[in-house]
């Protein structure tokens, strides 16, 4: 009866250590996080992650405790996350070969694009659309179009032209050569009847 109480109590205590192995790991869209806990220190254990079969993290050996984070390259697309950790103690009953999935990550929402740049379909601000009515010509109808030849203004520094007469001043000096004209014919009257009554 002693015999099979040491023989239980032994079979508890080589348990025990086994029993207390936690693997622990969790996947996201972009890393991948390992945490082992609890193994044999004085024993080879291995761990292993791969990708879609790519490595992640080349088989590793580790003692007691394993923590890692690893980022996971770029895809477009889910991917595949193995965990293989090998334990060494006893005969391996508590080794992992785990998978999960890496979903796509949400992209960033694009920019909306600010009122300086231009989006393709759309006319720019600068940009008027036609109405389809045409505009006004800037030149009257009354006056030559512009490719019609300018007659030249005469510039300040020409000679003037010869009077023709029509002056505004011109009745003005008429009446004084009249005046004088009368005036002096009367002087002269004067003068004669003067000399005939002297005579």
């Amino acid at each position: 009866m002693a015999a099979a109480v040491v023989g239980l109590t032994g079979g508890v205590i080589s348990a025990g250590p086994a029993a207390a192995h936690t693997p622990t790991w969790a996947v996201t869209c972009s890393e991948v996080t390992v945490d082992l806990t609890n193994y044999t220190s004085d024993v080879p254990n291995t761990v292993t992650i791969t990708v879609d079969g790519q490595d992640l993290l080349p088989t590793e050996t580790f003692g007691r405790e394993f923590h890692k984070k690893l980022t996971l390259p770029e895809h477009d697309e889910p991917v595949t996350v193995r965990l293989v950790v090998k334990d060494a103690d006893g005969d391996g009953k508590h080794s992992v070969d785990d998978e999960k999935t890496a979903d796509v990550c949400d992209e960033e929402p694009s920019p909306t694009p600010t009122p300086t740049e231009s989006v393709p379909g759309e006319p720019t601000p600068s940009e008027t659309p036609s109405t389809g009515t045409p505009e006004p010509s800037a030149t009257p109808s009354g006056q030559p179009s512009e490719s019609a030849p300018a007659v030249p203004a005469p510039s300040p520094s020409s000679p003037d032209l010869a009077e023709t007469g029509s002056s505004s001043s011109t009745p003005i000096i008429g009446g004084a050569a009249v005046a004088v004209l009368l005036a002096g014919g009367g002087i002269l009257w004067a003068v004669r009847k003067r000399r005939t009554a002297q005579n």
